[in-house]
């Protein structure tokens, strides 16, 4: 997707109306020339923009119409290995089972570096896009609870890492103004989030290793 914020501009509320009566492909198709960035109609002079979240803050909040368009099928992906729960430490001549009870939380991010889970305007219009879309919520967080066992070997030290499944969504906001805004009726706004997936199982795997001297002179002095 081509991360640029770019923008279209009639002359008059008459081209205006029609304008927005267009398809958006027709909109999409038509020439424009990059300045800085922003992608600027033709015969527009270079001017002050407004960022990415200035814009989506105007999102139902001061558009005549704000609409978020998925740009294909989510992407799935694994987030990154990381350990959950406490280690353990075998400082016995046995071979121990340990059994770890971990909490794991799964935020989302996304390209504008909010919170979707905040009662933005454009993020209440995403959320209602992706289940009209897909046919499922959004998830901004997911927290998942395990207890997993870990045979530790002696003189060893165990512990459990988890990748959570992720899916990721990108796309770009069509805003519409009544009145120019920063010089344009209609400005698009490009966005990618990634969140946990719904209902999806993560990946855990349990890890051993020798402890160090300094692991065994504070775990087994």
């Amino acid at each position: 997707m081509n991360n640029r914020i770019r923008t279209s501009t009639s002359t008059s509320t008459g081209d205006r109306s029609h304008r927005i009566r267009r398809t958006r492909a027709a909109v999409l198709l038509s020439a424009v020339a990059v300045l800085g960035g922003v992608a600027l109609a033709p015969g527009a002079q270079a001017e002050e923009t407004p960022t990415m979240r200035e814009l989506l803050d105007k999102c139902d909040n001061g558009t005549d119409s704000c609409v978020f368009h998925p740009e294909g099928a989510p992407t799935d992906s694994m987030g990154e290995a990381h350990q959950v729960g406490d280690s353990a430490y075998n400082c016995t001549q046995d071979l121990q089972r340990s059994s770890i009870a971990w909490a794991d939380t799964t935020g989302e991010s996304n390209s504008l570096g909010v919170s979707l889970s905040a009662e933005y305007g454009f993020s209440e219009v995403f959320k209602v896009s992706i289940e009209t879309s897909y046919g499922h919520t959004w998830e901004t967080s997911h927290t998942e609870t395990d207890t997993t066992n870990v045979d530790v070997r002696p003189g060893e030290v165990g512990w459990v890492t988890r990748e959570p499944t992720m899916e990721k969504v990108k796309g770009t906001y069509e805003l519409h103004f009544e009145d120019r805004f920063y010089g344009h009726y209609i400005w698009y706004v490009p966005f990618e989030s990634t969140a946990p997936k719904k209902d999806a199982s993560s990946t855990k795997t349990q890890h051993t290793r020798p402890m160090t001297e300094e692991e065994k002179a504070q775990h087994c002095g």
